[in-house]
């Protein structure tokens, strides 16, 4: 799988947008979904804007770029370019469907490794910094059985049980994904240099954060819910009452992800974070077939999830068993990704004939796979994804 190639004007509209200061992913989320790509949205006069997102996203997202734009789209092209990275918008297919369900999933991510794992089914294996031996112990086990099980490993490359989940989800077969809180092409904490490279190996590491951005405290939290937005369910190793593991666990929890907690002795300081969530309904799990068992994910249905989606010897998005879609069909469904697309975009995107592009659309729509918008634009129609 891989992220979809932009010209430069695309690139410069998608970063624009989501640099934007005081535009919000939720209010630019409504404006692509009403008016389709960015070239689109800033094409549009201030008033429409207005009317579906009202006056501070209408200034924001038309105000001019600051002087080191032009630069900055430049050193994102380039980097584009790597062997390993991707860029990856809310447009395109590639974009991870888990975060789709989020109210305001971000409109750009970075990524390094695979994107294939971004779209495997997930659980996160957060906790302290400063863990027990047994925590690191009990991390790298789950972790270990989840990813021999097929489930990808969530986690945020901190010190502590973020590096003990990731190096046993290396040692199983889906691999792990780190979400960090800062720029793609730093590592923080550079202790985790070799961690992070051995991750883009045979996993992703994806941010938010345009490139270049330091370690802040203030970006941790949001980074905690793109981790609790890419999984089915959220595991605390060791958490001390306050911690960013505890506001993963609420976001997870408000998402409607599961979330679960390693039970600890009452005299320990990083069992209190854990006894407070399972006081507050979180499980209290003792095996990592727990969890697997509770989330529903048996080593057959993830590894049949792994399977489809290789980036080789399979096709983008191959069909689910049983679908009864044409390929060319499901190669236009795939290509639609999530958001709204012209007959334009979609014919640019397939090189198919304006014969076969209307008459897979008309088939979609019979369907019920796709929906027509005012103004002749197609969108994916949400089967509760």
């Amino acid at each position: 799988m891989h992220a979809l190639p932009m010209t430069g004007d695309e690139l410069a509209g998608w970063l624009r947008l989501a640099m934007a200061k005081g535009l919000s992913p939720t209010a630019l989320r409504l404006l692509l979904d009403t008016f389709g790509l960015p070239d689109a949205v800033l094409g549009q006069p201030y008033a429409s804007l207005v009317v579906i997102a009202g006056e501070a996203a209408a200034r924001a997202a038309l105000a001019a770029p600051g002087a080191d734009f032009p630069a900055y789209v430049d050193t994102v092209g380039a980097w584009c370019e790597g062997p390993d990275n991707a860029l990856v918008t809310l447009a395109d297919p590639a974009y991870p469907p888990m975060l789709l369900t989020m109210p305001d999933p971000p409109p750009l991510l970075y990524v390094k490794g695979r994107i294939d794992r971004l779209h495997v089914p997930g659980i996160a294996v957060v906790g302290s910094r400063s863990a027990t031996p047994q925590g690191i112990e009990d991390a790298e086990r789950f972790a270990r059985t989840f990813s021999a099980a097929g489930v990808v490993v969530v986690s945020g490359l901190a010190l502590g049980i973020d590096g003990a989940a990731h190096r046993g989800a290396l040692a199983g077969s889906a691999g792990t994904v780190a979400v960090i809180g800062t720029g793609a092409d730093l590592v923080y904490p550079a202790a985790h240099h070799a961690l992070a490279h051995q991750i883009v190996q045979s996993g992703a590491i994806m941010t938010e954060w345009p490139l270049g951005t330091p370690a802040r405290s203030a970006h941790f939290p949001q980074r905690n819910r793109l981790i609790a937005g890419l999984v089915r369910g959220v595991l605390i190793v060791e958490a001390a009452m306050r911690s960013g593991s505890l506001i993963t666990a609420r976001l997870a929890n408000e998402m409607g992800r599961d979330v679960f907690a390693l039970p600890g002795s009452i005299h320990a300081p990083l069992s209190r974070g854990s006894h407070r969530m399972i006081k507050q309904g979180a499980k209290l799990v003792e095996t990592p077939e727990e969890v697997l068992e509770e989330l529903a994910l048996n080593a057959a249905t993830a590894v049949t999830a792994v399977t489809a989606d290789q980036p080789e010897g399979s096709p983008q998005g191959a069909a689910p068993a049983g679908s009864s879609l044409a390929p060319d069909a499901q190669r236009l469904l795939d290509a639609l990704g999530h958001a709204p697309a012209t007959l334009e975009i979609l014919a640019a995107r397939t090189e198919m004939d304006d014969t076969t592009l209307q008459s897979m659309l008309l088939q979609l729509e019979l369907a019920g796979h796709l929906t027509v918008l005012q103004g002749g634009r197609f969108i994916r129609a949400h089967h509760g994804q």
